[in-house]
């Protein structure tokens, strides 16, 4: 508790999904200086915005969860987008810290950086064994330049910049646009809503055949926050849940907890994504004390009661 109470803190993206839990924790951990940039006020991809930013705060510690995010299907469609929107804002916003002084900056990253055939569980020793996964790999390569600034700068001008790597997050206040979710909001969104048509199937994207891990949008805040308070190495670091869960598998178990009783129709002309992600999360609990607490059916479930509750029309 102690590490925070003094230190004015900047949490960009602390309006959004994963940005809002952490905002949470850092005032239940009695931080009482968070400043949370919003986009009208200080757009990251500009120098000007970011200067003003880090002169209006004054952060001890900045907390870089800004991102231009999507499902598959955005991602797709925006490559161009994802990759310069990510790689500005992070670029820009790690360069003005260290020169105006600040004294811990949390990279987030993402899974997609890996390799699409990256050896299950990932390891991060993996991270450059490969190029990302097609559909995403714009947002993953812009995301994994902050490993590398991170790292250069700690190397040249001693900053202390870490660099963690979450897997596929999920959890109440996820995005539920069908443009631009991710799969389980997705999922959800298409068991209940045929639910209250009465329709009588559901069509789901690709395969099935693909696995993911997912983690419950809490326990990630929580493991970023445990990392700014106990990690100042160099090395990138998985927060993940250790958990692998096949689509198809995924589809069934968000039907059941819906009651959707209807057909599932695969259209395999979509792209399935990556073939396998499942992350060895030894060196965070290693490192800095962090496991996964909350199981995977219980997380769905309050994503599921959260959604019915706030988003169902």
């Amino acid at each position: 508790m102690d590490f925070w109470k003094n230190k004015r803190v900047v949490v960009t993206g602390g309006a959004g999904f994963l940005g809002s839990f952490v905002v949470e924790k850092l005032q239940e951990r009695d931080c009482r200086e968070v400043f949370v940039p919003r986009i009208r006020e200080y757009d990251l991809r500009q120098m000007e915005a970011v200067q003003r930013l880090l002169k209006d705060a004054k952060p001890d510690i900045v907390i870089h969860l800004a991102a231009r995010v999507g499902g598959i299907g955005a991602n797709r469609d925006h490559p161009a987008e994802f990759f310069y929107d990510n790689l500005m804002m992070g670029v820009q916003l790690m360069h003005e810290s260290w020169k105006s002084g600040v004294g811990k900056f949390v990279a987030v990253g993402t899974v997609c950086a890996y390799p699409k055939f990256t050896p299950v569980p990932f390891r991060e020793e993996d991270l450059w064994n490969g190029y990302p996964e097609e559909t995403n790999a714009p947002y993953g390569l812009a995301k994994k330049m902050l490993l590398i600034q991170a790292q250069t700068y700690r190397q040249q001008y001693g900053f202390n910049a870490i660099y963690l790597l979450p897997v596929n997050l999920y959890g109440e206040r996820d995005n539920f646009d069908p443009e631009s979710s991710h799969v389980i909001p997705a999922l959800i969104l298409k068991c209940v809503e045929a639910l209250k048509r009465g329709d009588d199937q559901i069509v789901v994207w690709g395969t099935g055949k693909p696995t993911r891990e997912f983690l419950y949008v809490e326990d990630a805040a929580e493991g970023i926050l445990l990392a700014a308070e106990r990690y100042n190495g160099a090395d990138p670091v998985n927060l993940g849940s250790g958990m692998e869960i096949s689509i198809k598998e995924l589809v069934h178990l968000i039907a059941r907890l819906t009651e959707f009783k209807g057909e599932i129709v695969w259209d395999a002309s979509k792209p399935d994504g990556q073939p396998r992600r499942c992350l060895d999360t030894s060196k965070a609990e290693r490192l800095f004390g962090f496991r996964a607490k909350t199981s995977f059916e219980e997380g769905l479930r309050r994503t599921i009661e959260w959604y019915r509750k706030n988003c169902e029309q």
